[in-house]
């Protein structure tokens, strides 16, 4: 019997660590990152101080919280960048990534700000824009992608995808596609094209660039 307690204890706290991410992921996808921790911890069924024992800060939470998404984000943007066409490269990173972040309001929000000591974010963000820099570099070498076209522009198709909001998860997703496809259209070189107002510098933006 004896040995069974130490047993317990760690599911207990497995169980509890748990409980934890799973609130903190609903509600961070509903009503984003200010949610207050009392608020994660009623709703995951825990006290205050298990869930500051489990993650001494919000930031430490949204790090681990968002882990599979970083991870998920990672892998879109390596398959975009190893295929040898960078057009359908590019396009394969904005409509996955797009459809990412309709899924989770917190995700954009941690994605596109760097909450605060969110290292994992911070570098997971940093990696994905400088990947895609060089992505955009090469498919406006090869003509496909418009000349004008900044690292900024694509911050600003992640913002304006974040403020897509649909009645179910599944209509947010599909908005979320065609919103994608209408942005790759407006991105793609065509003759004849009128050229963009100038690039603004949002704090959003790690300072990366395709040329």
């Amino acid at each position: 019997m004896t040995d069974d307690v130490p047993h317990s204890l760690r599911s207990d706290a497995l169980d509890n660590r748990e409980r934890i991410l799973d609130a903190a992921r609903a509600l961070f996808s509903t009503d984003g990152l200010d949610v207050p921790m009392r608020e994660i911890a009623r709703h995951a069924g825990v006290g205050p101080a298990t869930l500051y024992r489990r993650f001494p800060t919000k930031q430490a939470l949204v790090a681990e919280a968002f882990a599979d998404q970083l991870t998920a984000c990672r892998a879109i943007v390596d398959e975009g960048s190893a295929d040898p066409d960078p057009w359908r490269g590019l396009c394969l990173v904005i409509e996955r990534t797009c459809e990412l972040h309709a899924r989770d309001r917190g995700f954009t929000q941690a994605f596109l700000s760097s909450f605060p000591g969110a290292v994992d974010a911070a570098a997971s963000r940093e990696y994905t824009v400088t990947a895609v820099a060089s992505l955009a570099q090469r498919a406006q070498a090869a003509g496909r992608l418009r000349p004008d076209f900044v690292l900024d522009d694509l911050i600003v198709i992640l913002m304006a995808n974040q403020g897509i909001h649909a009645a179910s998860a599944t209509t947010q997703v599909a908005a979320s596609r065609r919103f994608a496809a209408l942005a790759i259209q407006a991105l793609e070189a065509r003759p004849g094209q009128a050229p963009l107002p100038p690039a603004v510098r949002l704090a959003s933006a790690v300072h990366a660039s395709p040329r």
